[in-house]
C-alpha cells in the first residue's frame, strides 16, 4: 500500500497538532509550578521578615539592659590590663600549674563529651620573631600552590 501526498499531509498536520497541544499543556504546567514556587518563596520571605523584626526588637531590648552594656573606654585601665598580660606570660622554665591542668582537662572533657584524663602538658614558648627559615619557606610554598592562574 503506497501513501499518497494527501495521507502524508494529514499525518504531518496530526503530528504538528499533537506537538502544539503538548507544548501548550507543558507550558501551562510550568507556569503553574513557577507560580507555586513564587508563592512559597514569598511565604518564606514574609516569615523571615517577621523573625528578623522580632530579633531586632530583642536586640534593642537587650541593649537597654545596663548589665550587658560594654564598659566605657574611660573605665578600662590599660596599665592594669598590661600587668595582667605580663603575669599571664609564663617563663620558659615553669611547668603547667595544677589549676591550668584542671582547666585543660575540663575543656577536653566538655569538647569530647566524656571524661578524659590529661596525662601531661607543657608550655611551648616561641617568640614570633624566632621563626625557622625552613618552616617559613614551607608555608610560602603551600600558599603559593593555592594561587589561581588568571584566565586569559
Amino acid at each position: 500500500m503506497a501513501l499518497n501526498w494527501a495521507d502524508l499531509a494529514s499525518i504531518a498536520v496530526l503530528v504538528t497538532a499533537g506537538c502544539a497541544v503538548s507544548y501548550a499543556i507543558l507550558q501551562r504546567t510550568i507556569r503553574r509550578a513557577v507560580l507555586e514556587r513564587q508563592q512559597a518563596t514569598e511565604r518564606q520571605l514574609s516569615a523571615l521578615a517577621v523573625t528578623v523584626k522580632a530579633l531586632e526588637a530583642r536586640v534593642a531590648e537587650l541593649n537597654q539592659i545596663p548589665e550587658l552594656q560594654p564598659a566605657a573606654a574611660s573605665e578600662f585601665d590599660l596599665e592594669a590590663a598590661a600587668a595582667v598580660a605580663e603575669d599571664a606570660v609564663a617563663p620558659e622554665d615553669t611547668e603547667v600549674t595544677p589549676e591550668l591542668m584542671a582547666a585543660i582537662t575540663e575543656a577536653a572533657s566538655a569538647f569530647l563529651g566524656k571524661k578524659v584524663r590529661v596525662l601531661s602538658a607543657k608550655l611551648l614558648e616561641q617568640p614570633p620573631e624566632v621563626i625557622s627559615p625552613w618552616s617559613q619557606q614551607g608555608r610560602v610554598f603551600v600558599q603559593a600552590s593555592h594561587n589561581l592562574r588568571p584566565m586569559s
